[in-house]
């Protein structure tokens, strides 16, 4: 494994090893998106689709490495995703506590990467719930860089 230099275990270089698999029938799964735009900074906070919609607040990496994120995670919920080490993440919150507050929101899912620095997202959600002043269920989803979930 080599190191990039700059201090962050999730910026570590991996090779993560995988047995070669072939192609199941063709099978292509299904997108189960149901907006646009799905990027926090560009979802606008009183879309339709977060209108009474539990919604998904997804960590950029975990789509690309849980293979079955769509079908495990996305369906039937609305989406924003983000990633707390490359966003300007300062509008996140208040941006969050206005969509929660405003859609009466049933459930919140947060998607992160097992990397020290998702995890910033899962606390900008929780602070986001507080703010909003009601009380929201919410699942924490723990993803590794495997692609497996940890929890």
């Amino acid at each position: 494994m080599g190191n990039l230099g700059c201090g962050c275990p999730g910026s570590m270089a991996r090779v993560i090893e995988r047995e070669t698999t072939e192609e199941t029938n063709g099978f292509r799964a299904a997108s189960e998106l149901r907006q646009w735009p799905v990027q926090l900074h560009l979802v606008p906070p009183t879309a339709p689709y977060f209108k009474e919609a539990e919604i998904l607040v997804c960590a950029d990496c975990v789509a690309f490495a849980m293979g079955s994120m769509h079908q495990e995670l996305l369906k039937g919920k609305a989406l924003a995703i983000a990633c707390p080490k490359l966003d300007d993440t300062a509008p996140y919150v208040e941006k969050l506590a206005n969509i929660f507050r405003t859609n009466n929101t049933p459930k919140i899912t947060v998607a992160i990467m097992e990397v020290p620095c998702c995890r910033g997202l899962d606390m900008m959600v929780r602070e986001a719930v507080h703010q909003s002043g009601r009380e929201i269920p919410l699942e924490l989803v723990v993803i590794g860089i495997d692609g497996n979930r940890r929890n």
